[in-house]
């Protein structure tokens, strides 16, 4: 079973139609929107600030999402994929956005609709990603704007995420 727990009298709100993996992590204020998925091994502590993830976003195995106290919450949007072992921390990632494995997304990081983080990418404090490109490296630049496929691939995987996790149902 999940580990949900309150902090400081806050416990998570989660949506209607989640899948939260048995041994996935939830404390304090920390909302989940409606059909989002949360993986294994993945922790989201709003212990010192506020996390919000809107509808249909996925949050993958080992993703470690955290704010700053008193500074930085964490605003993640609907449509939003999040990649294996990614670590998201006190900025803001807007809607139809993936987030590759091993990312890092630091504070007051903006990353706006229609962005790919590539795997491993490094977002550094208070970067603007702009809508419509692919951002790579350490730290992460612009390298080119998103192709139709990219684009629509962005539309696609939410909806992957929510069949894949109707295998877990057990009613």
């Amino acid at each position: 079973m999940a580990t949900i727990l309150p902090v400081r009298g806050i416990t998570p709100v989660i949506g209607e139609e989640c899948f939260i993996a048995p041994n996935s992590t939830l404390v304090g204020e920390v909302e989940l929107g409606d059909h989002c998925s949360v993986w294994f091994n993945a922790v989201i502590r709003g212990d010192v600030n506020y996390i919000k993830i809107g509808n249909y976003s996925n949050i993958q195995d080992n993703v470690c999402i955290h704010g700053t106290y008193k500074k930085n919450g964490t605003d993640i949007g609907n449509y939003v994929n999040i990649g294996h072992n990614a670590i998201v921390h006190g900025c803001r990632i807007d809607d139809y956005v993936l987030i590759g494995m091993g990312a890092i997304v630091m504070d007051r990081a903006h990353i706006q609709s229609q962005v790919i983080i590539a795997a491993g990418a490094v977002v550094l404090e208070n970067t603007v990603c702009e809508a419509g490109y692919l951002y790579a490296g350490v730290p992460a630049k612009k390298i080119k704007p998103l192709s139709e496929e990219q684009l629509d691939l962005l539309k696609r995987l939410p909806h992957n995420y929510v069949l894949y996790s109707s295998w877990f149902k057990t009613d």
